[in-house]
């Protein structure tokens, strides 16, 4: 069976990096953008990140501009933007597409095993996947959906394992 844990993306500053580097975690897959209205989002990740990473948990953001142009900048700018605003600690991936031929083939992956309530495509910024520590997409919510709200799940998955 395929998991998160098959595929690699590149970093930000370009190094390509396996997703078993994660093997064992819980993550929370986002794509993320730095003109979003869903931005201010970024502060409920690192809390997030800061609060259960210690437990086993990460975040692991990736840029997307898919979705009306929201993350036009560089690397080196996404950078700046989220360590400057937010003050990110998370891992963060070079700038990707989500949908369509291009599709960075872990996202593809994701709306395999997690499809939205309107098919498979991820419809805007901040889409988020839940991932177990087998590597398994075990949920999937939309961008209206606070990282807060997703606190209680992931609490259970460090816990119990299971949703």
């Amino acid at each position: 069976m395929t998991t998160v844990y098959d595929f690699s993306a590149a970093t930000l500053d370009g190094e390509e990096r396996p997703l078993r580097t994660y093997e064992g975690q819980v993550l929370l897959i986002v794509n993320t953008a730095s003109a979003c209205g869903f931005t201010p989002q970024y502060a409920q990740l690192e809390e997030l990140q800061r609060t259960l990473g210690p437990r086993g948990f990460s975040v692991l953001g990736f840029p997307c501009n898919q979705f009306g142009g929201q993350e036009p900048g560089s690397a080196q700018e996404i950078a700046a933007f989220c360590s400057q605003k937010y003050d990110v600690t998370f891992p963060m991936f070079a700038k990707i597409d989500v949908n369509g031929d291009k599709a960075l083939p872990l996202f593809d992956h994701l709306k395999r095993e997690k499809p939205g309530l309107l098919g498979a495509s991820i419809k805007w910024n901040f889409t988020k996947f839940l991932v177990d520590r087998a590597g398994k997409v075990v949920a999937r919510y939309g961008s209206t959906t606070s990282p807060g709200a997703i606190s209680r799940d992931i609490e259970k998955l460090l816990s119990s394992g299971t949703l």
